[in-house]
């Protein structure tokens, strides 16, 4: 098993469009394979992953997924003119629908992004560059890299001001992850109790700066 405005719509980072505000900069062109594709405002892509189980499966299609109000679609043939996004503009958020799991809920996570900078910016919030990692303690439990499948670039425009999120979550299936055990169907469940577990993203190469820490019970 194992993401892109304040203004009204981020990515991050699993395979699905993302929800965001912002112009289309250039007619679009069609894109025949998943190679760096660069957009003004995108959907964007949530990284699929292969399921334990006999056949893999790839996740649901997804992106960074919140609460943008907005929809911006993307343009595969678009060429944005501004530079590339930099770490200290860019603020990355993890995201998970709850704050406490009973027994039987998976979290549900999603990446959400804001420009801060005070112009435009180019970022690859394909799948390629995107991370979910859950830790408990220094243990690493789970990561969506781990048995990702077919992961793929996407370049966007982010405009000044703009905070955007996937449009689907990811899973957590409450299971350890590891490149041996993707297609495992007896893998580790994680102990619950009231044990508490941080969720950590990245997408572009930037990293969330806090964790969002989450509770299963």
């Amino acid at each position: 098993m194992a993401l892109v405005a304040v203004v009204a719509v981020v990515w991050l980072l699993i395979a699905q469009p993302w929800r965001g505000a912002a112009a289309e900069s250039a007619p679009e062109s069609p894109a025949p394979k998943p190679t760096a594709t660069q957009a003004a405002a995108t959907d964007l892509p949530v990284p699929g992953t292969v399921t334990p189980s006999a056949t893999p499966t790839p996740e649901p299609t997804a992106e960074v997924t919140a609460e943008p109000s907005v929809t911006a679609s993307a343009s595969p043939g678009a060429t944005p003119t501004a530079k590339p996004c930099v770490a200290r503009d860019v603020a990355v958020e993890a995201l998970s629908d709850q704050d406490t799991y009973e027994p039987g809920q998976n979290p549900q996570l999603s990446i959400q992004l804001t420009n801060n900078g005070a112009t435009d910016c180019t970022l690859n919030v394909g799948t390629s560059g995107q991370a979910f990692t859950i830790v408990s303690g220094n243990d690493v439990w789970w990561r969506s890299t781990d048995c990702q499948t077919e992961p793929s670039d996407m370049v966007v425009l982010l405009a000044a001001g703009q905070s955007v999120a996937s449009a689907a979550p990811l899973t957590w299936d409450r299971t350890r992850s590891s490149v041996s055990t993707c297609a495992d169907s007896d893998r580790q469940s994680a102990p619950g109790g009231g044990a508490s577990y941080h969720f950590s993203v990245e997408i572009g190469g930037i990293a969330s700066t806090q964790s969002k820490q989450i509770l299963l019970y």
